[in-house]
């Protein structure tokens, strides 16, 4: 006999999601290899993710919702499941980031998460450890959503030039994360600028940081270090963020000469030439 592992529906998103899934897959009197035929999966991915073992994506979702009629259940269940999968500390940020009217980030490093294309996300996210990378990057993707609401954010990110030039996920994955940019200028809710090597020493030296604005609710700022991230709604914090955001654009390129610069580093960095084994970029 099967052994089939009871789930606590309260547990977790992640625990009601299966639970759901098992109740209504056995309401419609289908075993698992006839649903994942339908749906176009295994029958072992339909019980894993019953079982919690792994998580689903929302492409799976919708399918699920399809061939169960369930007017959506899934496909609205995902977005929680996915949010429960990102680092407990950082959950309270992305759900404040959610809620932002207008976000205003600083990046030395890294594109803004909210702007990261799936390659590049998921370069960064296996830097240190491949676990769960498909959930990881699931997970990124899912808080990008906010980018297509009817009412997006304002998002000004400022960018450091040493974000352009470090090659993350190799040159096509690169190639591809500068265009995206470039495309996402395209929409007037999106501003991009590039902090230049040439403007020397600047306010953002000491660290990263991004302001989150609310219609109701107090400005946020938020900052990070290597094991965890630090919200706090302090006016001298507040002032101190916002001073620091207006020097650092202040002292970056203008969004055109911004777009410009990544469409020359796009193609003098990452452009048609040789892969270290030999193959051609697209």
């Amino acid at each position: 006999m099967v052994n089939i592992r009871s789930l606590d529906p309260s547990a977790s998103p992640l625990d009601y999601y299966g639970s759901e899934l098992r109740r209504l897959r056995e309401e419609a009197g289908l075993g698992q290899q006839q649903l994942g035929d339908i749906v176009y999966c295994t029958a072992s991915l339909i019980g894993q993710i019953e079982t919690t073992k792994k998580v689903p994506t929302r492409e799976f979702s919708e399918r699920l919702d399809a061939a169960l009629m369930t007017g959506g259940l899934f496909t609205r269940l995902v977005g929680l499941v996915l949010k429960s999968q990102l680092p407990t500390w950082f959950q309270a940020y992305a759900e404040m980031e959610a809620r932002a009217t207008y976000i205003s980030t600083y990046q030395a490093q890294l594109v803004y998460g909210l702007l990261q294309t799936e390659g590049y996300a998921r370069a960064v996210l296996g830097a240190r450890t491949e676990d769960d990378l498909d959930t990881k990057v699931a997970a990124r993707v899912e808080r990008q959503r906010i980018l297509d609401r009817e009412t997006p954010p304002l998002i000004w990110v400022v960018l450091s030039e040493a974000v352009l030039r470090q090659e993350v996920g190799g040159r096509r994955v690169m190639r591809n994360q500068l265009a995206y940019l470039l495309a996402l200028q395209e929409r007037e809710w999106v501003k991009i600028q590039i902090l230049p090597y040439a403007a020397g020493a600047h306010t953002g030296l000491m660290g990263e940081f991004t302001l989150l604005r609310f219609e109701d609710d107090p400005d946020i700022v938020y900052t990070e270090d290597f094991v965890q991230g630090h919200m706090t709604a302090n006016p001298a914090a507040i002032r101190e963020g916002s001073l620091r955001y207006d020097h650092v654009q202040a002292s970056a390129l203008s969004v055109e000469d911004s777009a410009a610069l990544i469409a020359r580093v796009m193609e003098e960095c990452y452009g048609d030439q040789p892969e270290p084994d030999g193959r051609e970029l697209a």
